[in-house]
């Protein structure tokens, strides 16, 4: 049975008008960079609890970046805390979007929408990615430039690292430094890979995909043409993938 501890928020920062991050003081399991737990109220009827990935590396303050989804049952109430409020936390963590569960190759490619890059920016942030890859491509696709939440971060995890690219892609609207338009047309025209000047190719990529499912199905498809494959325990392949909003 999942065990449930008390946190208190000591942070919070808005990104946008839907995103915002909280920074949680809790007592939670050892946990490895790209796993999720969940974060839960208590209302009069019951406890509502959704899954968030850590953003944080390892051994910091949990962290978590959220979207409000303003008919939701849970976010909107989120949103509203501030520091010195409690929130519940699963203690222990989950999920399989973790270095560990990628083959070894050359080029680690890291996919994202939305939310979903805040298991990435716990990936570059443990460390153990720079030892094992060459190149390490992040990829952040968004709508509108306030979105791209965790840039400044990423660029100071990033900034000594010769073989890191960012790619934010902003589709909605023109962005300085970013690509207009979706991450998965720019797969299947070749501007991503030209973008960065690295190919998708079995022997060398593997790529972890997170974001919205569409995003997710889309990208896997687009990388099956050029002969990569899911990766299973019991059949590796090149892509790990898991949907997130």
């Amino acid at each position: 049975m999942a065990e449930w501890i008390r946190g208190r928020v000591k942070a919070r920062r808005q990104w946008s008008d839907s995103l915002f991050s909280l920074v949680v003081e809790a007592e939670v399991a050892p946990f490895k960079a790209g796993q999720f737990t969940k974060l839960a109220l208590e209302t009069e009827e019951k406890k509502v609890a959704r899954a968030y990935s850590y953003v944080n590396a390892p051994g910091q303050d949990p962290e978590f970046y959220l979207v409000t989804i303003p008919e939701g049952q849970l976010t909107p109430h989120l949103a509203g805390l501030a520091a010195g409020d409690e929130v519940l936390v699963q203690r222990q963590a989950a999920g399989f979007l973790t270095l560990d569960e990628v083959p070894p190759g050359r080029d680690l490619w890291l996919i994202a929408t939305g939310t979903g890059v805040g298991p990435f920016v716990s990936i570059l942030a443990e460390g153990a990615c720079w030892e094992r890859f060459e190149h390490i491509v992040l990829v952040h696709g968004v709508r509108f430039t306030d979105e791209l939440g965790y840039r400044e971060r990423i660029l100071a995890l990033t900034n000594d690292r010769a073989g890191f690219h960012y790619v934010p892609f902003v589709s909605r609207e023109a962005a300085a430094g970013a690509e207009p338009g979706r991450i998965t047309q720019a797969i299947a025209d070749g501007r991503l890979e030209a973008r960065v000047g690295l190919s998708f190719s079995p022997e060398h990529s593997r790529i972890m995909l997170c974001g919205n499912p569409q995003m997710v199905r889309d990208s896997i498809q687009e990388l099956k043409r050029r002969g990569l494959e899911k990766h299973l325990r019991r059949r590796p392949g090149q892509i790990l993938m898991e949907n997130y909003w």
